[in-house]
């Protein structure tokens, strides 16, 4: 079973995702902000992916994934952005930071399954 970890600032979010990958048969684990997050991975979670979403306080999408990419065990990781941005400035800058994918919100329980699929094996 591949696990996928969901860091978003919304609660109501990190439930309807986690019950849509929960039902395509995917292990959740969750994170209500990027430190808290960074805060999983040093302490040695696994995963086979991450979503994350742009905005959140304190450390934002984007700075995350420049934080987790120095980790050495996340480096070649895949990593989605879920987000209500759709700026070809902001993908840019995602792609830059190493993020693997882009996903603007809402998106259907069928385009994010769809996605992780293209992205994890």
């Amino acid at each position: 079973m591949k696990t996928i970890f969901l860091v978003d600032d919304s609660a109501t979010i990190l439930l309807s995702i986690s019950n849509v990958l929960a039902r395509a048969g995917f292990a959740v684990e969750k994170a209500s902000n990027a430190a808290e997050a960074l805060n999983k991975f040093k302490a040695g979670v696994k995963v086979d992916l991450l979503i994350t979403d742009l905005n959140m306080p304190g450390m934002n999408g984007i700075e995350f994934i420049r934080e987790v990419r120095k980790l050495p065990a996340r480096k070649f990781m895949p990593i989605l952005f879920l987000t209500t941005e759709s700026q070809q400035s902001m993908r840019m800058e995602a792609k830059a930071a190493g993020a693997s994918g882009w996903l603007v919100k809402p998106a259907t329980a069928d385009e994010l399954i769809n996605t992780i699929k293209l992205v994890i094996r």
